[in-house]
């Protein structure tokens, strides 16, 4: 597959997951970003590079 086929392949996948959440529950997803507002910056960089690291390990498993 070519890198242009395969990118708005992904990208529609993270959009999708990243809309269950406010789609099943918007309470609680504004309830967690008013969790998340008042995290200190370290937490919220640290969170990212895990999800970060967890992407690639896990592109790198299937690929």
């Amino acid at each position: 597959m070519d890198f242009w086929q395969v990118l708005p392949a992904a990208i529609a996948l993270v959009l999708i997951f990243e809309g269950v959440m406010p789609f099943i529950s918007p309470n609680r997803w504004r309830n967690m970003l008013e969790v998340v507002g008042q995290m200190d910056d370290r937490i919220i960089r640290n969170i990212g590079l895990g999800s970060m690291l967890l992407g690639l390990t896990l592109l790198y498993w299937v690929n």
